[in-house]
């Protein structure tokens, strides 16, 4: 569905996007993540033909993004992070408005309009002046503009953006209904929401791709997976000690409690655990021990791995 190769963008000496290459297939929900100013929405402007690259290429549904701008731009719904509506306008007559625009007849409008306002929720508020409406209202009339032409591919930046989190559920629940039929790029600071729908996720950093995978695969590679809390009655020093002749450990911190009590933090190698052998330790010198758990890695862990300027 979206095929990305070696795509630039420079601004006067800046290098926006930097020789980025990847793939979308037909029927994923990728998340596109990346911290401010990593180059997300650079991407997703050029991906929509809203701006021109400096370099490489990219298609859409098989249509070359520059030299076949209109073809591939029939097959993008895209929502842009600040949705722009015609406030004076109501949702229904500015759907239809929007609909006429991108190309649709008259009643095929009318009833996509029918169709898109059913599929985000929009009937209750179909005949109000979009003015009126919260921000989440707001975000599903962006939502049913991207949808009206029933596009192939949905680009999403930043969807749930300024919602509450009822609202964000909502919005979650709608696109992964959407996925249904069709293709999803979102792009979006909710780490979470992007680990419980997307199939994959591409993690783009200083204008360079950093990973893409599973959201799965990309937890268990990470050196995070390894980390161990526990608590222990014992003298700081002597237990950091002991704790750092453990089998796989590459670091520990610690942080002192009450009634000499000692928080530790141990880092092992990926795809290890050490919790066995700290309670081990713990057994064999009798040091009272009432706390151990194991740190369960999420996407928020990946990208702060990835990310990360130290």
């Amino acid at each position: 569905m979206i095929e990305v190769s070696n795509l630039s963008k420079r601004y006067g000496r800046h290098l926006a996007v930097r020789d980025v290459s990847f793939s979308v297939q037909k029927g994923e929900i990728v998340g596109f993540l990346g911290p401010n100013g990593a180059g997300k929405t650079t991407t997703l402007r050029m991906l929509t033909g809203f701006l021109p690259p400096s370099g490489g290429s990219a298609s859409i549904a098989g249509f070359d993004i520059f030299r076949q701008s209109l073809q591939a731009r029939k097959a993008i719904g895209y929502m842009p992070e600040n949705v722009p509506l015609y406030d004076d306008m109501r949702v229904r007559e500015y759907l239809y408005f929007r609909a006429r625009i991108k190309g649709l007849s008259n009643s095929d409008a009318r009833s996509r309009v029918s169709n898109v306002i059913v599929t985000c929720g929009l009937e209750a508020v179909r005949r109000k002046m979009i003015k009126t409406l919260s921000k989440g209202y707001r975000q599903r009339v962006g939502l049913a503009d991207a949808l009206v032409h029933q596009p192939e591919l949905l680009i999403l930046d930043e969807p749930t953006n300024g919602l509450d989190p009822l609202q964000i559920r909502q919005i979650r629940e709608l696109i992964k209904h959407l996925a249904l039929n069709h293709t999803v790029l979102i792009s979006t600071h909710i780490l979470s929401e992007v680990e419980m729908i997307a199939n994959r996720v591409i993690i783009i950093d200083n204008g360079k791709i950093k990973a893409a995978d599973t959201p799965q695969n990309l937890i268990s590679e990470m050196r995070t997976a390894g980390r161990v809390h526990c608590e222990l009655q014992i003298s700081a020093d002597i237990a950091a000690q002991q704790l750092a002749n453990l089998p796989s450990i590459k670091k520990i911190t610690s942080e002192p409690l009450t009634d000499g009590w000692t928080r530790f933090t141990l880092w092992s190698e990926s795809a290890t655990d050490t919790r066995e052998s700290i309670a081990n330790l713990a057994a064999t010198h009798n040091y009272p021990l009432r706390s151990l758990y194991r740190h369960e890695a999420t996407l928020e862990d990946v990208f702060v791995e990835l990310t990360r300027k130290d």
